[in-house]
């Protein structure tokens, strides 16, 4: 099973595509719920009500792949990690990486502040012949995103994983990967994230909040070539 095999989840709300195989449910109406709470106070409590709809629903889905067949999975805070939250979707079979090592993800990256929306996927890379081209990178290197690289060093090869990551674990400026390789993507990507009014009425907290899903490819060794699931 890959990221694209997970079963899909629907509802009768009004949902925000985030994944080809499931949606996340807004919680945005188009009418004031409280006249007394202010714009700043609204827009928080609608960002946690969408992450906290995300771990609900995800979590209590018997149709996910779950390390365990007697209790749901559920999100847990993963060591070391300042606050990144982890789903096992698959436990994976094969090695797990050390820094050092040189990993190949695929992965679908999705925006909390935007109501899940996906700003870039692996599985749209393609190579010369139409195949998805995994993200690869070197752990321990400080290139990638803190929370990405907290993430994987704990996986198996051959593992999926959803993680949420706190703004002080994702993008801290432009040049840290992933990086969305379409233009507008990237445009719309930093320009939430660092947007200097919001930052200024106090909401750095919530708008660089990143909810990715990763499976763990391959992981190469110094002088040695890739290893897979099993091997």
């Amino acid at each position: 099973m890959t990221i694209q095999s997970l079963p899909s989840i629907r509802c009768r709300c009004r949902c925000i595509s985030l994944h080809p195989t499931f949606d996340f449910i807004s919680f945005e109406s188009r009418y004031p719920l409280i006249p007394a709470i202010s714009p700043t106070t609204r827009r928080a409590l609608s960002l946690s009500a969408v992450i906290f709809s995300a771990i609900s629903t995800l979590a209590s889905s018997s149709s996910l792949a779950a390390p365990s067949k007697s209790a749901a999975p559920q999100f847990f805070e993963l060591p070391d990690s300042a606050g990144v939250k982890a789903l096992e979707l698959r436990i994976g079979s094969g090695e797990t990486p050390v820094d050092g090592d040189q990993v190949a993800v695929h992965y679908y990256g999705r925006l909390a502040a935007k109501q899940g929306w996906r700003f870039d996927t692996t599985y749209d890379h393609k190579d010369e012949n139409g195949e998805p081209i995994p993200f690869t990178f070197v752990l321990g290197s400080g290139k990638v995103i803190a929370g990405m690289e907290a993430a994987v060093k704990s996986m198996k090869v051959g593992g999926i994983r959803r993680v949420i990551i706190p703004p002080s674990q994702g993008y801290q400026n432009t040049s840290q990967e992933p990086i969305p390789p379409n233009y507008f993507d990237r445009q719309r990507l930093f320009t939430t994230i660092f947007n200097p009014t919001r930052l200024a009425n106090g909401e750095g907290s919530s708008l660089g909040i990143l909810i990715f899903d990763i499976e763990l490819v391959q992981v190469r060794h110094l002088g040695n070539k890739f290893a897979s699931p099993g091997s």
